[in-house]
Protein backbone atom coordinates (compact mmCIF):
# COMPACT_ATOMS: atom_id res chain seq x y z
CA UNK A 1 0.00 0.00 0.00
CA UNK A 2 1.54 2.94 -0.68
CA UNK A 3 1.50 6.14 1.91
CA UNK A 4 1.17 9.67 1.01
CA UNK A 5 2.32 12.12 2.89
CA UNK A 6 0.60 14.86 3.95
CA UNK A 7 1.91 18.49 2.92
CA UNK A 8 3.27 21.04 5.70
CA UNK A 9 0.15 23.38 6.88
CA UNK A 10 -1.06 25.53 9.92
CA UNK A 11 -3.73 24.06 11.96
CA UNK A 12 -5.27 26.40 14.18
CA UNK A 13 -2.17 29.12 13.67
CA UNK A 14 0.46 26.70 14.73
CA UNK A 15 2.96 24.82 12.21
CA UNK A 16 1.90 20.95 11.61
CA UNK A 17 4.47 18.49 10.15
CA UNK A 18 2.86 15.16 9.25
CA UNK A 19 5.04 12.56 10.69
CA UNK A 20 3.98 8.88 11.00
CA UNK A 21 3.23 10.04 14.99
CA UNK A 22 0.95 12.56 13.46
CA UNK A 23 -0.85 10.65 10.67
CA UNK A 24 -4.89 10.95 11.41
CA UNK A 25 -4.41 12.90 14.32
CA UNK A 26 -5.71 16.08 15.67
CA UNK A 27 -2.91 18.64 16.16
CA UNK A 28 -2.24 18.96 20.16
CA UNK A 29 -3.09 22.31 21.30
CA UNK A 30 -1.85 25.20 24.04
CA UNK A 31 0.91 24.71 25.33
CA UNK A 32 2.22 21.78 23.25
CA UNK A 33 1.49 23.61 19.92
CA UNK A 34 4.50 25.70 20.39
CA UNK A 35 6.95 22.91 20.98
CA UNK A 36 5.12 20.97 18.30
CA UNK A 37 6.03 23.88 15.85
CA UNK A 38 9.43 24.51 17.14
CA UNK A 39 10.13 20.53 16.53
CA UNK A 40 8.98 20.58 13.41
CA UNK A 41 10.98 23.61 11.87
CA UNK A 42 14.03 21.56 13.24
CA UNK A 43 13.54 18.91 10.77
CA UNK A 44 13.31 21.91 8.19
CA UNK A 45 16.63 23.66 8.56
CA UNK A 46 18.33 24.90 6.19
CA UNK A 47 15.44 25.35 3.72
CA UNK A 48 15.30 28.22 1.61
CA UNK A 49 12.56 29.89 2.62
CA UNK A 50 12.80 32.91 -0.38
CA UNK A 51 11.69 30.08 -2.78
CA UNK A 52 9.05 29.38 -0.34
CA UNK A 53 6.53 32.66 0.98
CA UNK A 54 4.13 30.44 2.55
CA UNK A 55 6.47 28.68 4.50
CA UNK A 56 8.71 31.97 5.25
CA UNK A 57 5.48 33.57 6.89
CA UNK A 58 4.84 30.64 9.12
CA UNK A 59 8.28 29.99 9.86
CA UNK A 60 8.36 33.91 10.77
CA UNK A 61 4.97 32.95 13.05
CA UNK A 62 6.76 30.84 14.99
CA UNK A 63 9.53 32.53 15.71
CA UNK A 64 7.67 35.60 17.14
CA UNK A 65 6.16 33.00 19.51
CA UNK A 66 9.66 32.30 20.46
CA UNK A 67 10.95 35.47 21.13
CA UNK A 68 13.22 36.06 24.36
CA UNK A 69 14.19 32.43 24.75
CA UNK A 70 17.08 30.47 23.58
CA UNK A 71 14.58 28.89 20.21
CA UNK A 72 14.68 32.15 18.93
CA UNK A 73 18.42 32.02 18.42
CA UNK A 74 18.31 28.62 17.08
CA UNK A 75 15.55 29.30 14.44
CA UNK A 76 17.18 32.98 13.46
CA UNK A 77 20.23 30.54 13.12
CA UNK A 78 18.67 27.50 11.11
CA UNK A 79 17.15 29.81 8.30
CA UNK A 80 19.67 32.83 8.78
CA UNK A 81 16.83 34.84 8.83
CA UNK A 82 17.67 38.79 8.30
CA UNK A 83 16.16 41.80 10.52
CA UNK A 84 15.75 39.92 13.74
CA UNK A 85 18.48 42.16 15.10
CA UNK A 86 15.88 43.61 17.71
CA UNK A 87 15.18 39.89 19.35
CA UNK A 88 18.61 39.19 19.25
CA UNK A 89 19.59 42.25 21.03
CA UNK A 90 17.17 41.60 23.90
CA UNK A 91 18.85 37.96 24.63
CA UNK A 92 22.19 39.23 24.12
CA UNK A 93 21.44 42.16 26.66
CA UNK A 94 19.51 39.65 29.14
CA UNK A 95 21.92 36.90 29.00
CA UNK A 96 25.04 38.52 28.44
CA UNK A 97 27.14 35.65 30.52
CA UNK A 98 25.21 32.73 28.82
CA UNK A 99 25.28 31.04 25.35
CA UNK A 100 22.05 31.80 24.18
CA UNK A 101 23.27 35.72 24.59
CA UNK A 102 26.29 35.05 23.28
CA UNK A 103 25.20 33.21 20.10
CA UNK A 104 22.52 36.23 19.56
CA UNK A 105 25.09 39.01 19.83
CA UNK A 106 27.20 37.03 17.38
CA UNK A 107 24.35 36.64 14.96
CA UNK A 108 24.13 40.69 15.41
CA UNK A 109 28.02 41.20 14.37
CA UNK A 110 27.91 38.44 11.69
CA UNK A 111 24.78 40.99 10.30
CA UNK A 112 27.73 44.04 10.34
CA UNK A 113 24.72 45.74 12.15
CA UNK A 114 27.23 48.40 14.23
CA UNK A 115 24.78 50.52 14.77
CA UNK A 116 22.56 48.49 17.50
CA UNK A 117 25.60 48.14 19.04
CA UNK A 118 26.94 51.40 19.54
CA UNK A 119 23.51 52.42 20.32
CA UNK A 120 23.50 50.30 23.43
CA UNK A 121 27.18 51.07 24.42
CA UNK A 122 25.86 54.82 24.35
CA UNK A 123 23.01 53.96 26.50
CA UNK A 124 23.53 54.24 30.49
CA UNK A 125 21.23 51.39 30.88
CA UNK A 126 22.61 48.78 28.37
CA UNK A 127 25.96 49.85 28.38
CA UNK A 128 27.27 47.62 31.06
CA UNK A 129 26.11 44.57 29.40
CA UNK A 130 26.67 44.94 26.18
CA UNK A 131 30.66 45.63 27.35
CA UNK A 132 30.38 42.62 28.49
CA UNK A 133 28.37 40.41 25.92
CA UNK A 134 31.04 41.94 23.67
CA UNK A 135 33.96 40.91 25.35
CA UNK A 136 32.53 37.52 25.58
CA UNK A 137 32.21 36.77 22.51
CA UNK A 138 35.96 36.85 22.02
CA UNK A 139 35.82 38.07 18.49
CA UNK A 140 38.27 41.01 18.04
CA UNK A 141 36.11 42.80 15.39
CA UNK A 142 34.48 44.32 19.15
CA UNK A 143 38.08 45.26 19.96
CA UNK A 144 37.19 49.59 17.37
CA UNK A 145 33.90 49.21 19.62
CA UNK A 146 35.14 48.88 23.24
CA UNK A 147 37.83 51.08 23.08
CA UNK A 148 35.95 54.54 22.41
CA UNK A 149 33.82 53.95 25.73
CA UNK A 150 37.55 53.46 27.30
CA UNK A 151 38.93 56.46 26.38
CA UNK A 152 35.40 58.69 26.55
CA UNK A 153 35.80 60.18 30.60
CA UNK A 154 32.28 61.19 29.89
CA UNK A 155 30.84 57.99 29.48
CA UNK A 156 29.64 55.51 33.05
CA UNK A 157 32.73 54.68 34.41
CA UNK A 158 30.99 51.16 35.64
CA UNK A 159 30.65 50.80 31.76
CA UNK A 160 34.39 51.89 30.79
CA UNK A 161 35.69 49.22 33.47
CA UNK A 162 33.78 46.52 31.68
CA UNK A 163 35.26 47.31 28.45
CA UNK A 164 38.54 47.22 29.70
CA UNK A 165 37.91 43.99 31.67
CA UNK A 166 36.37 42.81 27.91
CA UNK A 167 38.83 44.23 26.26
CA UNK A 168 41.74 42.14 28.50
CA UNK A 169 40.33 38.94 26.92
CA UNK A 170 40.77 39.41 23.40
CA UNK A 171 44.98 39.31 22.50
CA UNK A 172 44.51 42.42 20.26
CA UNK A 173 42.40 44.62 23.18
CA UNK A 174 44.73 43.49 25.68
CA UNK A 175 47.89 44.81 23.34
CA UNK A 176 45.55 48.11 22.90
CA UNK A 177 44.89 48.67 26.24
CA UNK A 178 48.99 47.91 26.85
CA UNK A 179 49.64 50.94 24.13
CA UNK A 180 47.36 53.22 26.10
CA UNK A 181 49.11 52.46 28.99
CA UNK A 182 52.71 52.50 27.98
CA UNK A 183 51.73 56.00 26.01
CA UNK A 184 50.68 57.46 29.12
CA UNK A 185 47.21 57.69 27.87
CA UNK A 186 45.37 55.33 30.05
CA UNK A 187 42.68 57.25 32.15
CA UNK A 188 43.54 57.26 35.81
CA UNK A 189 40.00 55.96 37.05
CA UNK A 190 41.14 52.89 34.98
CA UNK A 191 44.25 52.06 35.59
CA UNK A 192 43.63 49.87 38.57
CA UNK A 193 41.28 47.60 36.76
CA UNK A 194 43.39 47.29 33.74
CA UNK A 195 46.69 46.30 36.33
CA UNK A 196 44.25 43.58 37.65
CA UNK A 197 42.61 42.12 33.85
CA UNK A 198 46.23 42.43 32.36
CA UNK A 199 48.71 41.22 34.81
CA UNK A 200 46.54 37.77 34.58
CA UNK A 201 46.17 37.42 30.86
CA UNK A 202 47.18 34.12 28.87
CA UNK A 203 49.58 35.97 26.56
CA UNK A 204 53.42 35.18 28.28
CA UNK A 205 54.42 38.30 26.14
CA UNK A 206 51.39 41.11 26.96
CA UNK A 207 51.49 39.43 30.71
CA UNK A 208 55.25 40.35 30.98
CA UNK A 209 55.06 43.63 29.55
CA UNK A 210 52.05 44.16 31.84
CA UNK A 211 54.24 43.55 34.89
CA UNK A 212 56.51 46.52 33.22
CA UNK A 213 53.83 49.00 32.33
CA UNK A 214 51.11 48.44 35.12
CA UNK A 215 53.12 46.28 37.80
CA UNK A 216 50.43 45.00 41.10
CA UNK A 217 49.81 47.75 43.37
CA UNK A 218 52.96 46.88 46.19
CA UNK A 219 52.31 45.68 49.29
CA UNK A 220 51.11 42.53 47.91
CA UNK A 221 54.14 40.76 46.79
CA UNK A 222 56.89 43.10 49.67
CA UNK A 223 57.51 39.58 51.15
CA UNK A 224 59.70 36.58 50.14
CA UNK A 225 57.53 33.63 50.27
CA UNK A 226 58.68 30.82 52.55
CA UNK A 227 59.37 27.90 51.13
CA UNK A 228 55.99 25.33 51.38
CA UNK A 229 57.64 23.41 55.02
CA UNK A 230 57.75 26.40 56.61
CA UNK A 231 53.84 27.03 55.06
CA UNK A 232 52.90 23.74 56.40
CA UNK A 233 53.60 25.15 59.73
CA UNK A 234 51.28 28.34 59.99
CA UNK A 235 47.94 28.09 60.96
CA UNK A 236 45.47 29.73 58.66
CA UNK A 237 41.91 31.36 59.11
CA UNK A 238 39.56 29.68 57.32
CA UNK A 239 36.96 32.78 57.50
CA UNK A 240 39.39 34.80 56.52
CA UNK A 241 40.47 32.33 53.30
CA UNK A 242 36.99 32.18 52.36
CA UNK A 243 37.18 35.75 51.43
CA UNK A 244 40.49 35.58 49.68
CA UNK A 245 39.07 32.80 47.39
CA UNK A 246 36.00 35.02 46.43
CA UNK A 247 38.07 38.49 46.35
CA UNK A 248 38.07 40.13 42.26
CA UNK A 249 42.55 40.57 42.29
CA UNK A 250 42.38 37.06 43.44
CA UNK A 251 39.50 35.38 41.31
CA UNK A 252 39.35 31.94 42.39
CA UNK A 253 35.63 31.77 42.37
CA UNK A 254 35.62 32.45 38.93
CA UNK A 255 36.55 29.27 37.61
CA UNK A 256 35.57 27.04 40.31
CA UNK A 257 32.66 26.21 42.25
CA UNK A 258 31.93 25.93 45.89
CA UNK A 259 28.86 24.50 46.32
CA UNK A 260 26.46 26.48 44.77
CA UNK A 261 28.71 29.66 44.47
CA UNK A 262 31.54 29.96 42.06
CA UNK A 263 31.74 29.33 38.39
CA UNK A 264 32.02 25.84 37.02
CA UNK A 265 34.85 26.28 34.09
CA UNK A 266 37.97 24.43 36.43
CA UNK A 267 37.39 21.21 38.92
CA UNK A 268 34.80 21.86 41.68
CA UNK A 269 36.41 22.70 44.92
CA UNK A 270 33.18 21.55 47.36
CA UNK A 271 35.26 18.37 48.49
CA UNK A 272 38.73 19.66 47.51
CA UNK A 273 40.27 19.15 51.46
CA UNK A 274 38.79 15.56 51.00
CA UNK A 275 41.27 14.93 48.11
CA UNK A 276 44.22 16.53 48.55
CA UNK A 277 46.66 17.32 51.57
CA UNK A 278 47.88 20.83 52.45
CA UNK A 279 50.64 19.98 50.79
CA UNK A 280 49.20 19.26 47.32
CA UNK A 281 46.66 22.43 47.42
CA UNK A 282 50.07 24.55 48.12
CA UNK A 283 51.52 22.90 44.69
CA UNK A 284 48.64 23.54 42.68
CA UNK A 285 48.24 27.18 43.87
CA UNK A 286 51.94 27.69 43.30
CA UNK A 287 52.35 25.55 39.99
CA UNK A 288 49.32 25.18 38.41
CA UNK A 289 50.67 23.20 35.30
CA UNK A 290 52.45 20.78 37.63
CA UNK A 291 49.09 18.60 37.73
CA UNK A 292 46.75 19.17 35.33
CA UNK A 293 43.10 17.39 36.07
CA UNK A 294 41.91 14.67 33.27
CA UNK A 295 39.48 16.73 31.25
CA UNK A 296 40.59 20.16 32.19
CA UNK A 297 43.62 20.75 29.39
CA UNK A 298 43.32 23.91 27.95
CA UNK A 299 43.50 24.08 24.26
CA UNK A 300 43.53 27.19 21.80
CA UNK A 301 41.56 27.33 18.40
CA UNK A 302 42.67 29.24 15.60
CA UNK A 303 39.52 29.89 13.30
CA UNK A 304 39.79 30.33 9.61
CA UNK A 305 37.84 33.67 10.60
CA UNK A 306 41.47 35.27 11.68
CA UNK A 307 39.75 35.00 15.12
CA UNK A 308 41.17 32.75 18.15
CA UNK A 309 39.13 30.31 20.63
CA UNK A 310 40.47 28.96 23.93
CA UNK A 311 38.68 27.24 26.71
CA UNK A 312 38.05 23.89 27.81
CA UNK A 313 36.63 21.17 25.17
CA UNK A 314 33.40 20.07 27.00
CA UNK A 315 32.00 17.94 23.82
CA UNK A 316 32.37 16.98 20.35
CA UNK A 317 31.05 15.35 17.69
CA UNK A 318 31.61 14.65 14.02
CA UNK A 319 30.89 17.72 12.67
CA UNK A 320 31.21 20.40 15.70
CA UNK A 321 32.26 20.83 18.89
CA UNK A 322 31.37 22.91 22.37
CA UNK A 323 34.74 24.93 23.72
CA UNK A 324 34.12 26.76 26.75
CA UNK A 325 35.76 29.55 27.68
CA UNK A 326 37.36 31.19 31.00
CA UNK A 327 34.22 32.61 32.00
CA UNK A 328 32.36 29.37 31.82
CA UNK A 329 30.35 30.30 28.52
CA UNK A 330 30.18 27.32 26.36
CA UNK A 331 30.31 27.99 22.48
CA UNK A 332 29.65 25.39 19.55
CA UNK A 333 32.09 26.10 16.66
CA UNK A 334 31.84 24.25 13.41
CA UNK A 335 35.01 21.90 13.17
CA UNK A 336 35.15 23.24 9.42
CA UNK A 337 35.49 26.96 10.67
CA UNK A 338 38.74 25.90 12.65
CA UNK A 339 42.39 26.35 11.08
CA UNK A 340 43.93 24.69 13.60
CA UNK A 341 43.95 23.09 17.37
CA UNK A 342 46.41 22.78 19.99
CA UNK A 343 46.54 21.84 23.56
CA UNK A 344 48.00 23.88 25.55
CA UNK A 345 50.80 22.62 28.19
CA UNK A 346 49.88 25.98 30.67
CA UNK A 347 46.80 25.20 33.12
CA UNK A 348 43.82 27.30 32.49
CA UNK A 349 44.22 28.48 36.11
CA UNK A 350 46.99 31.26 35.58
CA UNK A 351 50.34 31.02 37.40
CA UNK A 352 51.48 33.88 39.68
CA UNK A 353 48.25 34.19 41.84
CA UNK A 354 50.36 34.25 45.36
CA UNK A 355 51.39 37.73 43.93
CA UNK A 356 47.83 39.18 45.02
CA UNK A 357 48.10 37.81 48.02
CA UNK A 358 50.01 38.36 50.89
CA UNK A 359 51.91 35.21 52.62
CA UNK A 360 48.85 35.16 55.49
CA UNK A 361 46.40 35.63 52.54
CA UNK A 362 47.92 32.47 50.81
CA UNK A 363 47.91 30.35 54.40
CA UNK A 364 44.23 31.23 54.87
CA UNK A 365 43.64 30.64 51.78
CA UNK A 366 44.79 27.23 52.07
CA UNK A 367 43.17 26.67 55.23
CA UNK A 368 39.79 27.05 53.75
CA UNK A 369 40.44 24.52 51.05
CA UNK A 370 41.42 22.19 53.67
CA UNK A 371 37.78 22.34 55.73
CA UNK A 372 36.02 21.50 52.17
CA UNK A 373 35.55 17.94 52.79
CA UNK A 374 33.04 15.57 51.80
CA UNK A 375 30.42 14.99 54.63
CA UNK A 376 30.72 12.31 56.90
CA UNK A 377 27.82 9.63 56.42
Amino acid sequence: MKIRLLPLTILSGVLWCSTPAGWGQTPPVAGNRNALAIEALGRLKGMDLEANPALKAKVLKVLESTRGTPDFVRIVQDFNLAGQNAGLLELALAHPREETGIEALRLILASHDVAVVTAALGNTNTAVRMAEALGNTGEKEVVPMLLPLVEDGHQDLAARKQAVRSLAQIQSGATELLSLAAADKLPTELKFTATTELNQVRWPELKAKAGEVLPLPQGRNTEALPPVTELLKRTGDPGQGSKVFERPDVGCNNCHRVNDRGTDLGPALSEIGTKLGKDALYEAILEPSSGIAFGFEAWTLELNSGDEAYGLIVSETADELTLKNVKGIPSRIKKSDIAKRQQMKLSLMPAGLQQAMSTQDLVDLVEYLATLKKPAK
